[in-house]
């Protein structure tokens, strides 16, 4: 019986099973419609001017947030040939940030460069008397694009999808 879960044979013979992380995916897209519609041609990849797209190992479009944000431009969606993507006026992605435990100002040192690098100033920072702002994530106001991500010094943020976040 298979689990669905490619171990590879070095993580099989030692025992490692670790899953892997699901991917963030392309704006406008979901992993279903990923799944179903790829073709793997990688015009999605090439045509993103942030260069934030790439294939993951199953050759699946995949974000990577580590070097620019997503500016919603619809380079990718207008470029993929194939029905994968949504319409533009829907959310873009399933996801919001979250910020960890590495936070500088969880930490007691004073930081903002998340909440100045967010366009939607989804992050405020709550006065704290004798010690530095925390930052506050609206939820209602993220959407998602990883500005705050490729900002952070101690990579503290991350992304989660707002179904786990309410659960």
């Amino acid at each position: 019986m298979s689990s669905g879960i490619n171990l590879g044979r070095r993580r099989f013979l030692t025992g490692r099973i670790v899953a892997r992380a699901s991917a963030i995916r392309p704006p406008w897209t979901t992993e279903e419609t990923i799944a179903s519609s790829c073709v793997h041609c990688e015009a999605c990849v090439t045509a993103c001017p942030q260069g934030i797209l790439q294939l993951d190992a199953d050759r699946l479009p995949a974000v990577d947030f580590s070097g620019a944000e997503c500016t919603f431009c619809g380079a990718c969606a207008a470029a993929c040939p194939e029905p994968v993507f949504a319409e533009q006026n829907s959310a873009a992605f399933f996801h919001i940030a979250a910020i960890g435990e590495a936070c500088f100002a969880a930490r007691g040192i004073v930081c903002q460069s998340c909440g100045d690098a967010c366009p939607e100033n989804a992050i405020r920072f709550k006065a704290r008397i004798g010690e530095p702002a925390q930052p506050v994530l609206s939820e209602d106001l993220c959407t998602g694009c990883g500005a705050c991500i490729v900002t952070c010094p101690t990579s503290a943020i991350t992304v989660s999808t707002r179904e786990s976040r309410h659960a």
